[in-house]
């Protein structure tokens, strides 16, 4: 297979490089998702074990929660989220239905939280919009297949 480079200038640790242009997309949503879910774990854990960490009153929020219980769905769906960025390397179809489903979710919890962590919010959902567009956008299966 002739790839246009001279042979002495070919490397023996190189392959080729896939031939869709999404594939550091998808890659930069897996690494994302990961991140996304770790971060939104951590919120929850700390809303499950110190409540009295964010420091908005409940009246100022959009919502008003319990913080116990946002904890822990916090926690339940941040574990989802990295578990599905790891699947979505892996090229699991259903990890990209997960993927839109809980960065929409994530960037309307934002949303919600704004008033408390305003630069956290804004930081979140840009990260969950980046993350829809690779998983959306790229065009075909074969660009999921990072392997």
């Amino acid at each position: 297979m002739s790839t246009g480079v001279p042979a002495d200038q070919r490397s023996a640790h190189r392959t080729e490089a896939p031939g869709n242009g999404w594939y550091g997309w998808i890659a930069f949503a897996s690494v994302m998702m990961v991140l996304l879910g770790s971060f939104h774990a951590v919120a929850g854990l700390i809303g499950v074990f110190k409540e009295d960490y964010y420091l908005v009153g409940k009246s100022d929020l959009v919502v008003t929660v319990d913080y116990t219980a946002w904890g822990w769905t916090h926690l339940i769906l941040g574990l989802i989220v990295a578990f599905a960025g790891v699947a979505l390397t892996r090229g699991a179809t259903w990890a990209r239905v997960v993927a839109v489903a809980m960065a929409f979710l994530s960037a309307l919890v934002n949303l919600a939280f704004m008033p408390a962590y305003p630069l956290w919010s804004l930081v979140m959902i840009a990260v969950d919009f980046m993350v829809i567009y690779a998983v959306t956008a790229h065009g075909g299966r074969d660009a999921l297949h990072i392997n």
